[in-house]
């Protein structure tokens, strides 16, 4: 059976999100099943490490809302079903998944769906436009709190023959691993950030906080709360790497750096665009903080710190109510509460070495319990083979 699956996935680009490395990951996992696997895809940084011997890569402005394009894709997707006799096709965005789903009605080929986030809307026609992603034959969300999203939200646009389940997202254990990272490397980039390592340097903390510079991540509320920590623990000393690419907000960007400067943090804080190796980023930090003020779908952050064995202060929100111990893998804050983090913060810094260690412990045990690439893929394949046997 394993040798008949012949599985298309349609993504708008190969970045490095969770969407789009849960593609990649999924798309050479099918080849080792013996499964064909073609990914359609418009571009991104991640195309460079796909293996062009296990799939098969298709170049299509699938990332495009433009109508005429969507059915011009659609057309084309047709095509390639009937060429490479694809028998399912899978969508991981709304846009395309109007083209594939316009291709499997005319095909009559299975169709799914992986329901990444909550896509806000705001009027009726914006919620019709994102219920392309409950239109398929097996809908599959990324956590329970997308599961119960769904089902809130989108109830009356699913039927009885349809399957909705969640497949929690998963990392790779092997790319996220701590004993894997070298001394060396982790003082390169101390060297690259150009954070020294003096003798009072090492009774601070680094806290680092991943993600792209939106407000809905929380910056200015993570200031605020720096600002009422550092007031309140004279003698507790951090540096913090604001990790992210603002992707053109230049006026947030400079919102919050203004922020840092008006409390004068600015010896306290370091703005880093991007980096192309996490683990290490994640090495070379005490705390990782995710302040988001709006609730994230899974919150992969969470997950690849506690990967790396390391502790991590999340908002009580979405995702991270799932992937988060509270007390035991990390600490969970009210969301959009700058008091809360900072007592957070101050108990945190309290906890001894074997304490934080058991808890980072903790963290890599419950990632790889619930949390591991090989679960989802493994997961996902077994739902595309009942479907095929239905």
């Amino acid at each position: 059976m394993s040798s008949k699956i012949k599985v298309l996935q349609v993504i708008p680009k190969l970045g490095y999100g969770g969407a789009e490395t849960g593609c990649y990951d999924l798309a050479h996992y099918l080849n080792e099943q013996s499964a064909k696997s073609y990914i359609v895809t418009s571009g991104g940084p991640l195309l460079k490490y796909i293996d062009k011997k296990k799939v098969k890569l298709i170049r299509l402005p699938v990332q495009s809302k433009n109508p005429i394009l969507i059915i011009i894709n659609a057309i084309i997707i047709i095509f390639l079903i009937f060429l490479f006799r694809i028998n399912i096709v899978h969508a991981r965005s709304r846009a395309p998944a109007w083209s594939c789903f316009l291709a499997t009605k005319v095909t009559r080929t299975k169709f799914v769906t992986t329901f990444h986030g909550t896509y806000n809307f705001k009027n009726s026609m914006k919620k019709y436009y994102n219920s392309v992603m409950v239109k398929s034959d097996l809908v599959i969300a990324g956590s329970n709190f997308i599961f119960s999203h769904i089902k809130e939200n989108y109830l009356n646009y699913l039927n009885k023959n349809q399957k909705l389940l969640t497949i929690f997202r998963g990392i790779n254990l092997e790319y996220f691993d701590s004993s894997k990272i070298k001394n060396n490397d982790e003082l390169k980039l101390m060297n690259e950030w150009k954070i020294e390592k003096t003798l009072s340097f090492y009774d601070k903390k680094i806290i680092l906080f991943p993600g792209r510079l939106t407000s809905w991540k929380g910056h200015e509320m993570f200031i605020e709360s720096l600002n009422m920590f550092k007031q309140k623990n004279p003698d507790k000393l951090f540096f913090v790497v604001i990790l992210g690419s603002d992707q053109g907000r230049k006026i947030y960007k400079k919102k919050i750096q203004r922020l840092v400067e008006q409390y004068r943090l600015i010896k306290d804080v370091l703005f880093i665009e991007n980096c192309n190796n996490m683990p290490l980023a994640y090495k070379i930090s005490d705390i990782v903080v995710n302040c988001a003020i709006e609730p994230e779908a899974f919150g992969r952050v969470a997950v690849e710190a506690q990967a790396m064995e390391k502790i991590i202060l999340a908002s009580n929100l979405g995702g991270a109510k799932e992937t988060i111990l509270d007390n035991k893998t990390g600490f969970l804050f009210k969301a959009n509460d700058s008091n809360d983090l900072t007592n957070k913060l101050s108990h945190i810094f309290e906890l001894d070495e074997t304490t934080l260690k058991s808890m980072g412990n903790e963290g890599r045990k419950n990632t790889i319990n619930k949390f591991n690439v090989e679960k989802m893929c493994f997961s996902t394949y077994s739902e595309y083979k009942k479907l095929i046997n239905a």
